[in-house]
């Protein structure tokens, strides 16, 4: 056991055993039997253990009147006080009480142990605000004390059992974690932050009995904070200084006791700096209310605990003080899709402003990392994929997900930072510098040996968007991703440990291909050297490729240096240009030619934060559904899409119901954007073209021909014919020879002396990738398909 100043009790030494009769504390509050070692513990031990000398300890003194007095309840060192101002406190609040009684249920009371207390209804009542002006400065100063006394007035008002505690809910103003210092110390303060690690369920001993030595007196002391504090005399015979604890005690109190760390929301840390985190403890009732992952406002005391640091084996080390949190009340958020914003009047009408526009979708699109030209529809995608779709009973995602591949120098990376800047919650992550636990969750140690759930980038970004850039280069983890994608969570099985963790979030990925440049002759998945269960679950790829065009290239070298020599975001002037592009029905052009700029068009873009409000607005408020006109509209695409694969070629089809359902949450969030509870062909429509531009990017081959066998997941015609005379030849040699392990230069030999075409290195590499190969050593590898 730990003892001392900080020290706790958390150790193997209390078990608990049931309730003792004569405890009056909280449900749950437990007597804690002595187990038959506890006898022999040494009387210099416990004597060495005790409260510093300048520290008195709180000495409860035992009488028949002692459960039955309220007051010493919740004042176990003070007498009844006679003090006006108190006394008109307590009047002032039983008042309240009785005047809206109907707040307060009881049978949840009884259950619970604690009552929530609405600060800002206390506030506007004029009657207690007459009665306590000064409320407020008492239970920011003195907030135990203030506590204490409200907890009396309602255990006198409400005639509970038991001994119950105030949960004091929206208590303002709310002080970010970077503020939080010393000079809040002891005072009452609100803050909010995202939980990022879960510590284990434990007890905590608030009051324990202590046996005199000489008289064999018991009297029982306070442990203020957890801290172990044994008494300096006995008060009986006034000569014993050697005390026994007694753990079996009536008077021996415990509660249930986590500790948790919370961490400051990403955008309101400073860049370049470690996010401020703190922790906080939870007692009774708010015991495993917090889960990683979790936006939480913790209202609750500001407290220290000292810690050593430094010094050889414990000796001349640094006592430091560590600020937490001792937890009165938490509210989780935790159903909210975008839980760190908030909305005055000024958003709320320019909201109402761009909702307003004549084309709602361009604006945003454009409003979305101005700085990088072009790729329109590939910022369509990533704005469907930040607004996403409606959640419905079944339990199927909502959340789209969109990969973006291409050639390095386009501009991906700053795409993935604008989407995790212009999400409600956001969290931007290099794959390259990931690990698997960084992007899930990890399950570490705590110094007292017990398990601790610390959440992942996943996590964090619950109900948000994580931006995962270089996904190539973390083939390691792309198995961690599997379950997240699709099932929403993340499951943890590790140290006789197993639970799971909601990761209810959009994923937008980027990646680079692994030869450098894009290669058209090659599928997705063998530029990428990606399993195909990955990229699967991509609703949206969308491939971008450096090609040389001289008026693409002239408006981009004109974009860039405007933007340096501040003109803003214009392009060269063309009027006959724009009045034939103006001209032209809107219905009938394509979303890619409506969404690009204009010759000499110029676009006032939205703010970043407006255009963050906007999307929290959307998330939050508008929940569309599909039409009938839309419904039918996707039905139709969707099996014209399967008619054409199945006609094409005999082979397995890559379009499945994955796709429709892709297909449906695009809808949705296209809907979403203009703020429309219904779903319209329109907005079908657009979200076809944008699907087709996809598939597009995917199916083509090298030379320009949409082949609609070409999976994003497997190989073209050509390559899988190659592919399977060389695995037949494999095949033939190996029952040959009697063997199935061949070292690389023995399959380029067996594909030279079989005439196939085409390069050896790359058939290897898509065998591999489609596990026809399993890797054994370096060059050597085991055919797996016999």
């Amino acid at each position: 056991m730990r003892r001392g100043w900080g020290g706790r009790y958390r150790s193997n030494w209390y078990r608990p055993r049931g309730r003792s009769a004569c405890n009056n504390s909280t449900t749950a509050n437990r007597s804690i039997n002595q187990p038959s070692t506890s006898r022999q513990i040494s009387q210099n031990s416990v004597a060495s253990s005790r409260a510093p000398a300048n520290q008195i300890p709180l000495v409860i003194p035992i009488s028949k009147e002692h459960h039955n007095d309220t007051w010493k309840l919740y004042f176990p060192t003070e007498e009844e006080t006679n003090n006006p101002d108190t006394l008109k406190h307590i009047n002032c609040f039983k008042t309240f009480i009785l005047k809206n009684r109907s707040l307060f249920d009881l049978e949840k009371i009884d259950q619970s142990r604690s009552v929530p207390l609405d600060m800002q209804m206390m506030i506007e009542d004029t009657d207690f605000n007459t009665n306590w002006p000064s409320f407020q400065n008492d239970l920011f100063d003195m907030p135990e004390n203030t506590l204490h006394l409200l907890e009396y007035c309602l255990h006198e008002n409400l005639k509970c059992e038991s001994k119950i505690k105030v949960r004091i809910l929206n208590h303002q103003p709310v002080i970010p974690i970077a503020n939080l210092k010393v000079n809040y110390f002891g005072k009452l303060v609100t803050i909010k932050g995202t939980v990022i690690k879960v510590g284990s369920v434990g007890l905590i001993c608030t009051s324990m009995a202590f046996e005199c030595t000489s008289c064999h007196n018991i009297q029982v002391v306070i442990q203020p904070q957890g801290i172990f504090t044994a008494p300096n005399f006995c008060q009986s015979c006034q000569s014993g200084h050697k005390f026994e604890p007694l753990q079996s005690s009536p008077f021996t109190n415990t509660t249930d006791w986590q500790v948790a760390k919370i961490q400051e929301i990403q955008s309101q840390s400073v860049s370049g700096t470690i996010p401020r985190s703190v922790e906080i403890e939870l007692q009774g009732d708010l015991v495993s209310t917090a889960c990683p992952g979790d936006v939480l406002s913790v209202t609750g005391i500001v407290q220290v605990r000292g810690e050593s640091k430094g010094g050889e084996d414990g000796r001349r080390a640094a006592r430091l003080l560590q600020l937490y949190i001792e937890a009165v009340s938490i509210h989780s958020q935790r159903n909210l899709s975008n839980p760190t914003l908030s909305f005055t009047l000024k958003d709320y009408y320019a909201i109402q402003e761009i909702h307003a526009s004549e084309d709602v979708f361009r604006l945003l699109v454009h409003s979305l990392c101005p700085s990088i030209f072009g790729h329109e529809v590939v910022k369509a995608g990533l704005i469907l994929g930040l607004l996403g779709g409606t959640e419905d009973e079944g339990g199927t995602r909502p959340h789209p997900h969109v990969l973006i591949v291409g050639d390095p120098g386009l501009g991906k990376s700053q795409l993935l930072q604008a989407a995790a800047h212009a999400a409600p919650r956001g969290v931007y992550v290099c794959g390259a510098s990931a690990s698997g636990g960084g992007l899930t969750v990890a399950l570490g140690r705590e110094p007292g040996g017990d398990f601790a759930l610390e959440a992942g980038a996943l996590v964090l970004a619950d109900q948000g968007v994580c931006c995962l850039d270089e996904l190539d280069k973390m083939t390691s983890h792309h198995s961690s991703l599997l379950e997240a994608m699709e099932q929403r969570r993340v499951s943890v099985a590790k140290g006789g440990v197993v639970c799971s963790l909601p990761a209810r979030a959009t994923l937008l990925a980027a990646a680079n291909p692994a030869a450098g440049s894009y290669n058209r002759a090659k599928t997705v998945a063998e530029n990428l050297k990606l399993n195909s269960a990955l990229l699967s679950r991509f609703d949206l790829v969308f491939i971008l490729l450096d090609q040389p065009d001289e008026k693409t290239d002239a408006m981009l070298s004109e974009h860039v240096l405007a933007r340096h020599s501040g003109r803003g975001n214009s392009t060269k002037s063309n009027t006959s240009n724009l009045n034939t592009e103006a001209s032209q029905n809107h219905q009938d052009v394509s979303l890619s030619k409506r969404l690009r700029l204009k010759p000499g068009e110029v676009i006032d873009s939205l703010p970043l934060v407006l255009l963050r409000k906007y999307i929290a607005y959307a998330r939050r408020y508008v929940h569309p559904t599909l039409s009938p006109e839309a419904a039918d509209t996707l039905q139709d695409f969707y099996l014209d899409l399967r008619h054409n694969m199945q006609s094409s070629s005999n082979d397995g089809t890559p379009v499945t119901t994955r796709q429709l359902e892709a297909s449906i949450r695009l809808t949705q969030a296209r809907a979403r954007a203009e703020l429309r509870e219904v779903a319209t062909a329109k907005d079908a429509n657009d979200v076809i073209s944008l699907i087709k531009h996809s598939l597009v990017d995917t199916f083509s081959d090298e030379f320009g021909n949409i082949e609609l066998s070409r999976s994003i997941n497997g190989s073209g015609i050509s390559s899988r014919s190659k592919l399977k005379k060389f695995l037949d030849a494999l095949t033939r040699r190996s029952h040959q020879l009697g063997k199935d392990i061949f070292t690389r230069k023995e399959m380029i030999e067996i594909h030279k002396a079989s005439g196939i075409p085409g390069d050896a290195g790359d058939l290897i590499e898509a065998m591999h990738i489609h596990s026809y190969l399993l890797l054994k050593a370096s060059n050597t590898y085991q055919l797996i398909a016999l």
